[in-house]
């Protein structure tokens, strides 16, 4: 193969991508790719992660699912996907990713002479669907066409205003991952979270304002943006970044009904301390490597936004390599099937524990659950539903793939 000429096709995108609009970027890639006589189609994947929808600024084309197809399989395992045909035309479908959140797939067209059975062409055919990925991430703020190839319904002002609030949805290094998925993505109201990985220490927060509405929203915006304004002056201690919640809630909110539950904790990767203070807030479940699945110990420290709310000190907890902490609000084990059931925690636990030790990353393991967990309810959720899921030291099966893994990887079974 021409590496010049493979570095040149980066150079390009790289190049014409800086004052590229969202419009733009299907053709930029499309074109650049040609150098090689490779097309490629670039595919976002919907806010509910059902299915993958071409990125095409004319013309119209159904969405692809997820489930049942190659390209589906390429966004769930995060592994390369192809076919050959015997008379010419192979594709090969790989995971578009920005930094490791998935946001699509990129189909390239390959021409005689470069086959998808090749690990360099599969390598280098993985670090542009990576580049792409990150390009298409910085547009998103720039203009409305991205955010609404990728939406199913319009959203609404309440969810407009907490999603750009959010940092991606999933974060993962050598040590840790942290993935989260929120329904319904078009209509949340209460639910937030927050996380900051620096150095030695991971911060992470989850939120549930009580309501479903746009001051529901406001009120879960004030006790993210108090938290990470109070991290970010230095503020450490798990109780003081609380009662500094508290003040923004009491003095921002239109009556005294508006509070937040909370979960917030320090994290170390280094050591396993889990440093955590529960506020009103469900307490997470811990799944250890035996399989065994027990929720934390709680802390009696009372909702966000109460006036003289008395001092709780936080717990701690050593994890073990290989433990995965589960997250979620009220909304999860308060749901009701269409009988009227409620789906509680006991049922819950048995749902997770089956998710998560399906071996699968982090990201899918929380898309598949919370599928399960909407069917449940025939997709008739009525109030809003977050997991954020903390993986430490996880196997190298449950790790994101990169590039170089592309080179080496074996085919995923039809």
């Amino acid at each position: 193969m021409q590496s010049d000429l493979w570095w040149q096709v980066v150079a390009d995108v790289v190049g014409e991508t800086h004052s590229a609009s969202g419009l733009d970027i299907a053709e930029v890639a499309d074109r650049a790719m040609h150098r090689l006589g490779i097309t490629a189609e670039l595919y976002l994947s919907k806010r509910g992660q059902t299915a993958l929808v071409p990125l095409l600024v004319n013309g119209h084309r159904e969405p692809v699912s997820i489930e049942g197809t190659l390209p589906g399989r390429a966004f769930q395992y995060m592994r390369p996907t192809w076919s050959s045909p015997e008379g010419g035309g192979a594709k090969l479908w790989l995971p578009m990713v920005n930094g490791t959140e998935r946001i699509g797939v990129v189909c390239f067209g390959l021409p005689d002479g470069l086959s998808p059975e090749d690990g360099e062409v599969r390598e280098r055919c993985a670090v542009l669907a990576g580049l792409f990925g990150h390009i298409i991430a910085t547009k998103f703020v720039y203009g409305d066409f991205l955010h609404v190839t990728r939406r199913t319904v319009p959203f609404t002002a309440e969810a407009e205003l907490l999603w750009q609030l959010l940092p991606p949805l999933t974060y993962a290094s050598r040590d840790m991952v942290i993935s989260v998925t929120l329904e319904p993505c078009e209509r949340v109201g209460g639910d937030a979270f927050d996380y900051a990985i620096d150095g030695e220490r991971a911060f992470c927060a989850l939120f549930d304002a009580v309501g479903h509405d746009m001051q529901s929203g406001l009120t879960a915006a004030v006790a993210l943006a108090a938290i990470r304004s109070a991290r970010r002056r230095g503020v450490c201690e798990l109780p003081e970044m609380a009662r500094i919640a508290d003040e923004a809630i009491i003095t921002n909110r239109p009556s005294s009904a508006r509070f937040v539950t909370a979960f917030l904790a320090w994290f170390d990767p280094a050591s396993g301390e889990l440093t955590y203070l529960v506020a009103g807030h469900p307490p997470p479940l811990l799944l250890r490597a035996d399989k065994t699945v027990k929720e934390l110990e709680p802390t009696r420290r009372v909702p966000l936004g109460f006036i003289d709310s008395p001092t709780v000190q936080p717990r701690r907890k050593r994890l073990e390599p290989g433990d995965r902490l589960l997250l979620f609000t009220d909304g999860i084990p308060e749901a009701r099937g269409r009988d009227g059931e409620l789906f509680g925690i006991r049922r819950f636990r048995e749902f997770a524990l089956e998710a998560l030790t399906s071996g699968l990353p982090a990201p899918e393991t929380l898309r598949r659950l919370m599928h399960r967990f909407l069917r449940y309810q025939d997709d008739q959720i009525q109030d809003d539903a977050t997991m954020m899921l903390v993986d430490w030291r996880p196997s190298p099966a449950m790790r994101p793939l990169g590039p170089a893994q592309a080179r080496n990887v074996d085919p995923l079974p039809p």
